[in-house]
């Protein structure tokens, strides 16, 4: 099965298309069409996370996208980031499956430390002087995973830098590895599922940015 099944995550001003099997491969726009057209652009990048997985990822996949579910979006979706769980990501996984996204969710990883290492330290600015420099875009992502660590019922402090991500990652990786019915890993935390996919999609969300704000 070559097909792309996307869920679309619509809030006010913003909706977010999310390939719901490959993890990490999500992008915005103003309107589905939009998100979708998005979706699309984004294969080529998202080609170089399916390549550091060792993982088939046919050209023209992105031509095949078929929205499967839609989810009300709210404040987060609008502000920025994906925040709601599809029916699929509350599926079940076979030990095989875990382990593909796992992979993928380790290589999103292996592509945003290749971005940074490649990265100059002062990233252009937005058109009102906005936005961080590199080495603040890597503080704000392993802060972040040290928080999504503990919706996986993990507790670490943040990392400060990529070298001593290593093993924290690694923590997340095994959490996702193992075939699940489908049940958040800790209360009130996320299902396997959308675990892989969220944490995937933000550390390719700020490498797919270091690499935009660094370029001319």
């Amino acid at each position: 099965m070559w097909g792309v099944d996307v869920a679309l995550e619509v809030g006010t001003r913003r909706v977010f298309a999310t390939a719901l099997d490959w993890p990490g491969w999500c992008r915005s726009g103003k309107g589905a069409e939009a998100a979708l057209a998005a979706l699309a652009d984004a294969a080529p990048r998202y080609a170089l996370v399916a390549a550091a997985a060792k993982i088939a990822f046919r050209p023209g996949l992105a031509d095949d996208l078929t929205v499967v579910e839609r989810l009300p979006g709210d404040g987060s979706t609008d502000f920025g980031a994906p925040g709601q769980v599809a029916k699929r990501d509350r599926e079940p996984l076979t030990a095989a499956q875990a382990r593909r996204r796992a992979a993928l969710l380790q290589a999103a990883w292996v592509v945003f430390d290749r971005v940074v290492a490649a990265a100059p330290a002062e990233l252009r600015k937005g058109p009102r002087g906005g936005g961080r420099d590199r080495d603040k875009i890597v503080e704000h992502v392993l802060g972040a995973e040290s928080g999504y660590a503990r919706k996986l019922g993990l507790k670490f402090p943040a990392a400060t830098d990529l070298a001593g991500a290593v093993g924290p990652r690694e923590l997340i990786a095994d959490a996702l590895r193992g075939a699940s019915d489908g049940s958040p890993l800790a209360p009130r935390g996320w299902p396997p599922r959308y675990a892989a996919a969220r944490v995937a999609w933000h550390a390719l969300d700020h490498a797919w940015e270091i690499e935009d704000r660094a370029a001319g």
